[in-house]
């Protein structure tokens, strides 16, 4: 008996020391890589000290090439085109004839026409010399008179409708291809040809809202077109009133020269738009940006901790970004494992 529980004692005593061991065992494995109060180290981050510096906000855009006027050539008569007088993919004058529509029935009626203004222009006068001797009434002669008017403007009309029939042009440019031929009938809505005017061009694009307080009359951009190496300048001449609500843009306008020729009312250009020069901008890369729900922060160096700062941007390139608000020339900016930072984070920075 007296063995068997000198067995027991033995065995408990065993295993309550190998739990002993155990126990202390994982303490000292838990207290590895921390230091003497069992923190955790100071994580290691990179870091530069903020300075200003001059920045030239330049945006990128994309715009189209217009030309400066464009219209559609039709007749305001109908009837057989008689004579065309342009060719095709020419030079034309404002004012130049281009398009003659026969006007021998409408010159027909301006005979007739003025046949009774003659006759009407002499009653009105017999009229008036009756009046005078009161051998007829007011009546007849406001009637007479009324007659003579109203012949008078038929002629008019008449004349108008035939100077309706030459066709000119109501600016200098260049005409297009025409869609007629001599001895076609046309109509006010038969296409005769286009009429562009493409010296100087314009160019239209839009900048988003927040540049719209930089932009001012006269602004000069800098464009290229495709196929083109060359630069072109243009000046902006005018621009919306309004933010378009859909899209948050402002539209704006600028005229190019182009007495080349080199450039195409349709194409694609290139914009680059120069913005205000900003002294002592704050610019940092963007790696130390970390996006978050309502905007972006960075992490500071505060007294050996990491301190979160909300950051407001202006505009980016590939590496770096303009900072507007949230930091100060002289802090110290963390580049390096700012994604698992936390606030308050014990840190140990090396300045680069």
């Amino acid at each position: 008996m007296k063995a068997k529980t000198i067995v027991i004692t033995l065995l408990t005593l065993l295993i309550g020391g190998m739990i002993v061991y155990r126990i202390t065992k994982n303490k000292e494995e838990n207290g590895k890589g921390n230091d003497k109060g069992g923190k955790k180290p100071p994580t290691m981050v990179n870091a530069i000290v903020v300075e200003g510096q001059e920045f030239s906000n330049t945006i990128s855009l994309s715009g189209s090439i217009e030309s400066n006027e464009q219209i559609e050539i039709r007749s305001e008569v109908s009837g057989i085109v008689e004579n065309i007088l342009f060719t095709e993919g020419s030079q034309v004058s404002k004012g130049q004839v281009l398009l003659k529509v026969n006007d021998i029935e409408l010159r027909a009626q301006l005979a007739q026409s003025k046949t009774r203004e003659s006759l009407a222009s002499e009653n009105e006068r017999r009229a008036k010399l009756l009046l005078q001797k009161e051998a007829i009434s007011q009546e007849e002669y406001d009637i007479a008179s009324a007659d003579f008017r109203m012949t008078k403007s038929q002629t008019l009309l008449i004349q108008a409708q035939i100077g309706k029939t030459s066709i000119r042009a109501p600016f200098s440019g260049k005409i297009g291809l025409r869609n007629i031929s001599p001895g076609t009938y046309v109509t006010p809505a038969t296409l005769i040809a286009k009429l562009v005017n493409t010296n100087p061009l314009k160019i239209t694009f839009s900048i988003p809202e927040k540049y719209a307080s930089e932009i001012t009359k006269n602004s000069e951009i800098t464009f290229t077109v495709p196929n083109i190496s060359e630069k072109f300048k243009a000046k902006i001449y005018a621009m919306e009133p309004e933010i378009e609500t859909m899209t948050r843009t402002l539209k704006i306008r600028a005229l190019t020269q182009n007495s080349t020729g080199q450039l195409l009312p349709g194409t694609f250009a290139n914009i680059k738009l120069q913005l205000r020069n900003i002294k002592d901008a704050i610019i940092i890369p963007t790696e130390a940006i970390v996006p978050v729900q309502d905007g972006k922060k960075v992490f500071i160096a505060n007294n050996g901790k990491a301190k979160e700062v909300k950051v407001e941007t202006l505009t980016r390139t590939d590496k770096d970004i303009v900072i507007t608000s949230g930091l100060k020339i002289g802090d110290t900016l963390l580049t390096s494992a700012v994604m698992s930072l936390k606030d308050e984070a014990e840190i140990k920075v090396k300045i680069k």
